[in-house]
């Protein structure tokens, strides 16, 4: 009898400390995101434990092309992206996935870097210029540019590189490439090299809503929870590289994280974290800077026939509002 009471009590506490083993187990999520600044409050949850402390474990993986970052949140590869918007817009249009943007970031500063030979926009007519993907996001950024500029399909060449870092190298080094938009901290790399800088999309073009957080909806579905806490979390990365004491820190992150020289890393951080242009406050997402991706959208590719639906077509905010509700 005593051995068999003790054999059922050890099973009943190895069940109870395997039951607690998975209660503490951290939920694993995979996250994509384009190189660059937008990332501060990413890095600063992780670094900080904004994350940890509400048990999740984020691995953050650096998109080469907006195709990549596309399909693999469609094939489940990546749980949550970061990154222009336009991108989850094209993703419901063009490949028919049932996508939702579930917070906001920036507006990009994206700035149109050039050849030093180039004096104006209008300058770019029968030049090669360089996207991403050419019928996404930054590309309509730059052709709304260039059109402003007098300049129509056809009286310039587009040539697809992919990610902002890669975009970088090619103007950099192929001198018959006329002009790219770039964003921190590769626009400041770009000057520094000696490239020109004709000014700011958003100056130009109007408030757009640039990096953003989009899922799956059947993913967000079944777990809420977890997006839930995932925003909680980013919204205190936001906050922590919003507060000016933090300016010392957050720094030396992007120069760890992004492999940056101090003076490269300072003016990278002050793009971020302008009053006026920087970081969206607690990530909210900007439903004018929307509206314009829409407008940009019907404009240059004729989607929807020319005439944009409102954003809430593709916004699900009701985890954002839990996250808030909770912080």
């Amino acid at each position: 009898m005593r051995t068999l009471k003790a054999l059922v009590v050890g099973v009943a506490m190895a069940v109870s400390i395997a039951g607690a083993k998975a209660q503490t187990q951290p939920t694993q999520l995979t996250v994509m995101v384009f190189q660059g600044v937008q990332n501060l409050p990413l890095f600063a949850a992780q670094t900080r434990g904004f994350f940890g402390k509400r048990n999740l474990e984020v691995e953050i993986k650096i998109a080469p092309t907006s195709d990549e970052m596309r399909n693999g949140l469609a094939e489940g590869r990546y749980q949550i992206v970061h990154g222009a918007i336009d991108n989850a817009v094209a993703m419901a249009e063009v490949a028919k996935a049932d996508i939702a943007v579930v917070c906001g970031g920036d507006n990009g500063w994206n700035q149109l870097i050039v050849q030093p030979g180039v004096g104006s926009v209008a300058d770019l007519r029968g030049k090669t210029v360089i996207v991403d993907a050419p019928n996404t996001a930054y590309a309509l950024q730059l052709y709304d540019m260039l059109a402003q500029a007098g300049l129509k399909k056809g009286d310039y060449e587009v040539k697809v590189v992919g990610a902002t870092f890669r975009r970088l190298e090619a103007i950099r080094d192929d001198k018959t490439i006329a002009a790219s938009m770039l964003n921190p901290p590769f626009s400041v790399l770009a000057q520094k090299a000696g490239l020109k800088n004709l000014g700011s999309a958003v100056k130009s073009v109007g408030p757009y809503q640039a990096t953003g957080g989009f899922v799956m909806r059947a993913w967000a579905k079944q777990n809420e929870d977890v997006l839930v806490k995932y925003l909680q979390a980013y919204v205190e990365g936001v906050r922590w590289s919003l507060d000016p004491a933090n300016k010392e820190h957050a720094i030396r992150l992007l120069m760890d994280r992004l492999k940056l020289a101090e003076d490269v890393a300072t003016a990278a951080y002050e793009f971020a974290t302008d009053p006026a242009e920087g970081f969206a406050k607690d990530a909210k997402v900007d439903v004018e800077g929307f509206r314009n991706v829409l407008k940009l959208r019907a404009q240059h590719l004729g989607t929807w026939g020319g005439t944009p639906p409102a954003p809430e077509k593709y916004l699900d905010l009701s985890y954002y509002q839990k996250a808030a509700a909770g912080l």
